[in-house]
């Protein structure tokens, strides 16, 4: 919802900081930058001391960077608030993979992380929806106040309900140096580097979609706030779809599969979208159509890549999960800007996230090779670790 919630709000922020485009989107790139240095921060120290604590600590900032952005005079402000918000919400995002990783592996962290999918799924359907209705009564800063009231929200069901997940005997205590090695023998491991590219890669595509969409579809094709807010929606469906549908074919097929066959189809409608919008062929149907059967395979390809890697690394999940993020984020903050470097354009969206599945295709051949894969992994048994 930090990332999604005032996309509708861009064109507006643009004319009321009196401010260009590009530098509007830059405030996308300093959260997701925020996100990535966070979770490097962020992983380590839940791994030291454990889940809760980063994690209060980090939706906390969250709150009062939120409160702080509802009142920011100028641009630069506004950036410097968002890289706070990304800080924050960067607990989140590493803390909830890291107890995933506490619990399961393989197969089973697949399957759960589809399901959590769902659940993560739904904010880019209500954040572009709630941000245009939010827009329809007040300003842009009446966003901020929104994500302030979800995020003492969050802080407060964290406090009550969520358990602690990696037991006392289970931490990793080596101060600087134990994190140092933690990720030099992580940046050993080709396989794990390779699926956090691969997983960046397509996480690329979908941020070119989230940066450029709501100039896209709002100037290019004249939609409204509320239009922009419902195709938004759309894409959203067709992620969420997908990586619930990808719990069924784990029965069938074990993760690394499905993450092949998903990029090569996300790449061959990459490509689509790139000659439809390069053409105008089909106008906006031209579109939709392609850019959403990407969305799909992105759903496909998000929970199985992070699932292989971390499979790999249950000693360290935090570390291993900070990475993971680090890298699918801060390969998210380049695509964010690069669309409005190339125009804002359908074009310019089509180029990025046609580079960015067909990158991961390249990266998974050459570098991962799925044939390659641990046979636990391939396999998909599942493996329950100690929890609270």
């Amino acid at each position: 919802m930090t990332i999604d919630m005032y996309l509708p709000s861009l064109p507006t922020i643009t004319t009321d900081l009196q401010t260009t485009e590009a530098a509007v989107q830059l405030t996308l790139t300093g959260t997701l930058l925020g996100l990535a240095l966070g979770q490097l921060l962020i992983g380590p120290l839940s791994d030291a001391i454990g889940r809760r604590t980063p994690l209060l600590i980090g939706v906390g900032v969250h709150v009062l960077a939120s409160v702080l952005c509802v009142i920011a005079p100028n641009l630069a402000v506004l950036g410097t608030l968002r890289v706070l918000q990304g800080l924050g919400a960067a607990a989140a995002a590493v803390v909830a993979m890291a107890i995933v990783r506490d619990l399961f592996s393989g197969f089973a962290a697949a399957k759960l992380l589809s399901r959590l999918m769902l659940v993560i799924g739904v904010a880019p359907i209500l954040a572009p929806t709630i941000g245009g209705t939010v827009l329809h009564w007040t300003s842009w800063r009446g966003v901020f106040v929104v994500l302030t009231v979800v995020a003492i929200a969050i802080l407060t069901a964290t406090a009550l309900f969520l358990p602690e997940t990696l037991p006392v005997e289970r931490r990793r205590n080596g101060g600087v140096v134990g994190t140092l090695k933690d990720y030099g023998t992580l940046f050993t491991d080709r396989t794990y580097v390779g699926l956090i590219v691969v997983a960046a890669l397509a996480f690329s595509a979908l941020f070119a979609y989230v940066s450029g969409s709501s100039f896209v579809f709002q100037e290019e094709f004249g939609m409204s706030e509320q239009q922009f807010a419902y195709v938004f929606a759309g894409g959203a469906i067709g992620l969420i779809g997908a990586t619930q549908l990808n719990v069924r074919l784990l029965r069938r097929w074990s993760p690394a599969r499905i993450l092949g066959s998903a990029l090569i189809a996300g790449a061959g409608f990459g490509v689509l979208l790139l000659i439809t919008a390069t053409t105008g062929f089909g106008g906006l149907a031209g579109i939709l159509v392609p850019l959403w059967l990407v969305l799909a395979t992105v759903g496909l390809a998000m929970p199985n890549a992070p699932a292989l890697a971390l499979s790999r690394h249950g000693e360290a999940a935090g570390t291993a999960a900070a990475l993971l993020g680090a890298v699918q984020f801060g390969v998210g903050a380049l695509a964010a800007p690069l669309v409005g470097v190339l125009g804002n354009s359908s074009t310019a969206m089509a180029i990025v996230v046609a580079g960015g599945m067909s990158g991961a295709v390249v990266v998974l051949w050459t570098v991962v090779r799925p044939s390659r894969l641990p046979a636990e992994v391939e396999t998909g048994e599942p493996v329950m670790a100690v929890a609270h």
